[in-house]
């Protein structure tokens, strides 16, 4: 049957785990920076269509494949490692210190690679500097803003619910991770990869790694957006955000309903 069942999906959850605590930095870095690349790759299609289209929703519908190669790919997200590891920490199988240090090592490639291709991106949609607008740029642009000084301008509210909108936007993506895993063709995996991703995408929750590329891009494009603003006003409360609804909302929750066999 290619349909895997809920306790043997948790079961490759604590397995899958343990083999992503145990790869070595080189590894990580380049997988992570890898997957923070495609996910920026991923995000300006979505924006192309979107401005193409006059549709967000167009999209959402097709963000998802730059998540579907990276899982396909075995490449390094740190928003999965957010529910993975947490699973095989919870079953005894790995240590807080090696959790610690596979989150570290592939949140730093996601952030290089995704800093890597918004520098390369910018020079495309520019035009090395000879096209100061379009659609593209524009909408790049107000992505940047909206998710920093949009929230910046409600105080303490913004940073609510900035980190409410992180939470259920792991507990998707993570989710799409989960989904890989009960399957076992390869179109299974992507259809049900497919569904948990553009729900996320679709109701514009804020993800760690795509925000590494977006607001970033923004910046580099002249966005009216401080390095400073950018850390303290979405990356570090969505970081926080997806760590709670990967590691508690998918992690935690599949694993105390579905492991049989707990440690």
């Amino acid at each position: 049957m290619s349909y895997v069942k809920p306790e043997v999906v948790v079961d490759g959850m604590v397995t899958a785990g343990v083999y992503k605590s145990g790869l070595g930095v080189k590894d990580l870095l380049i997988r992570g920076s890898l997957a923070g690349a495609l996910l920026g790759v991923a995000t300006t299609l979505a924006i192309v269509a979107s401005t193409q289209t006059h549709l967000p929703i167009v999209g959402a519908l097709i963000f998802p494949v730059g998540f579907v190669m990276i899982v396909l790919l075995g490449l390094e997200l740190v928003t999965g490692s957010f529910a993975l590891l947490t699973t095989s920490l919870f079953d005894r199988k790995i240590g807080f210190a090696k959790l610690s240090v596979n989150w570290f090592w592939v949140f730093t490639g996601n952030l290089l690679g995704s800093l890597l291709f918004a520098a390369l991106y910018t020079l495309v949609a520019t035009k090395f500097g000879h096209v100061e607008s379009s659609p593209v740029i524009d909408m790049i642009k107000h992505i940047a803003e909206a998710k920093t000084i949009g929230y910046e301008k409600i105080g303490a509210d913004g940073i609510y619910t900035v980190f409410l909108k992180a939470v259920f936007c792991n507990w998707m993506v993570s989710l799409g991770v989960v989904m890989a895993l009960t399957a076992t063709t390869t179109i299974g995996k992507i259809a049900a990869m497919w569904l948990p991703i553009l729900t996320f995408f679709g109701q514009g929750f804020e993800h760690a790694v795509v925000n590494m590329f977006v607001i970033p891009a923004g910046i580099m494009l002249g966005a009216n957006v401080s390095v400073s603003q950018w850390w303290l006003w979405n990356e570090i409360p969505v970081t926080l955000g997806n760590i709670v609804g990967g590691a508690i909302c998918t992690g935690m929750a599949l694993y105390y309903t579905h492991r049989k066999n707990q440690a």
